[in-house]
């Protein structure tokens, strides 16, 4: 479950990107207005992570992220493209799902621990294909929140 990580602010159910800088881009905005962060410190972690290879998982899902010195615990970001976006992912497909994630820079298996969640969410197909069929912030945030079912765990 990602209810420790993910409120219910935390999600943009139609990001509007042409490519993955501006996802990137518009993703640290939202996430410098809600735990107040510099937008900057973000995005340049954020970029930093991508240099060592895109976090693009495969299957349309991304889910970058980037430790902050002013971070106080990991959180998330969820967001829907309105359109997929190329994102250099390891299978070469288009991306419409991202999971953004920021812990602080000490948070060594925290951070590892919450990655591993999210990936194991998002690489079930049917979450992402009810993800790919929602619109409603509070539907996102549920579907991303419950507890697992006992055939997905």
């Amino acid at each position: 479950m990602l209810n420790d990580l993910l409120s219910s602010e935390a999600v943009v159910p139609a990001l509007r990107a042409a490519n993955k800088k501006q996802a990137i881009q518009q993703l640290a905005g939202y996430a410098a207005d809600l735990w107040s962060l510099i937008e900057r410190d973000v995005f340049d972690a954020l970029l930093q992570r991508e240099r060592l290879g895109s976090t693009g998982i495969g299957n349309g899902i991304a889910i970058p992220h980037g430790k902050l010195p002013a971070g106080r615990r990991p959180v998330g970001l969820f967001a829907r493209l309105e359109r997929s976006i190329d994102y250099e992912s390891v299978d070469g497909e288009p991306v419409d799902l991202i999971f953004l994630l920021l812990a602080p820079e000490e948070a060594g298996a925290d951070h590892l621990k919450a990655l591993a969640r999210a990936a194991r969410i998002l690489r079930d197909p049917s979450v992402t294909a009810q993800l790919r069929a929602t619109r409603d912030s509070a539907a996102l945030h549920a579907l991303l929140t419950r507890a697992p079912t006992p055939h997905a765990a």
